[in-house]
């Protein structure tokens, strides 16, 4: 059963405010793919909830290109418009195909990219390309707006810097953080699809007739939180892009990883998949020049 005490339905930001204002441990619901969940398993925090929909918002939606060209996407966007949108296609490709391995077709349709940031966790199919895009998340509040970085947000597992009357309203990625930028996205998982990753790597990659400019690497699930693998990013400017510095690049991903064992996969499985998965989606990134 759900625990749920009341329902809400915003159509502006203040509708929010003045919400958690009254009622602090309100919780804000879209999908609800995975406040639902919670809440039928009582979690903590979502016992005896009022919940806010917040679908209807006009400012949380929308994809578009601001006048410095930084990608803005509307928090409510589900991964299904995320995977379609012409403009996500064009700039940040990667996103658009992690998006599409997100569970099933229903849960594409009804989940959306804020609420998979807000929930926290390390296996999040967008958290990796968002981290490697150096994601900017606006945050509104009765106290203003705040930028803050995707990077920052994640504190722990399913912890996030997100305060109660706070609200994550758009997701921002700078054209210097997009433009000239190839990628891939690679999700281990049980099965092929309708399954949380065992481990997930984003990379992107710019380089110069073969020289590397610049590689970020971001894994899910190597930690409580999606990490960036900063060391083995330094090691990789301004090298030739050769398999020996391909494979160096991915010893030297474990130096960051935080890997452990779980019933989804052991630390020594998740460690063999950091070595080589940097590798894989670099060149499968390069075939498609």
């Amino acid at each position: 059963m759900y625990d749920i005490t009341g329902y809400h339905e915003a159509t502006n930001l203040q509708d929010v405010f003045e919400i958690t204002k009254q009622d602090p441990n309100a919780r804000i619901i879209a999908g609800g793919t995975d406040v639902l969940v919670k809440s039928r398993e009582r979690k903590e925090d979502f016992v005896n909830t009022q919940l806010i929909g917040v679908t209807r918002i006009e400012e949380m939606q929308g994809v578009y290109l601001d006048e410095e060209e930084t990608l803005v996407i509307g928090a409510l966007n589900s991964f299904t418009q995320i995977e379609k949108n012409p403009i996500v296609q064009k700039c940040a490709p990667l996103l658009s195909y992690a998006c599409s391995t997100v569970g099933g077709p229903q849960t594409r349709n009804a989940g959306t990219i804020g609420g998979n940031v807000c929930n926290g966790a390390t296996s999040a199919d967008s958290a990796p390309t968002l981290f490697c895009h150096n994601a900017i998340l606006e945050i509104h509040s009765l106290d203003g707006v705040k930028n803050v970085s995707i990077h920052d947000f994640y504190k722990g597992a399913g912890w996030v810097d997100l305060n109660p009357g706070e609200i994550l309203v758009k997701i921002k990625i700078k054209k210097e953080d997009y433009a000239g930028y190839l990628g891939g996205y690679t999700k281990f998982a049980q099965r092929k699809a309708l399954d949380i990753a065992n481990l997930s790597c984003a990379t992107i990659i710019k380089h110069d007739a073969g020289v590397i400019e610049d590689v970020r690497i971001c894994f899910g699930v190597a930690g409580p939180t999606p990490i960036r693998m900063r060391q083995a990013e330094e090691y990789a400017k301004g090298k030739e892009i050769t398999d020996e510095v391909l494979k160096e690049i991915g010893e030297k991903c474990l130096l960051d990883a935080k890997t452990r064992n779980s019933w989804r996969a052991s630390k020594e499985y998740r460690d063999f998949l950091i070595t080589i998965l940097p590798a894989r989606n670099i060149v499968e990134a390069l075939k498609g020049e």
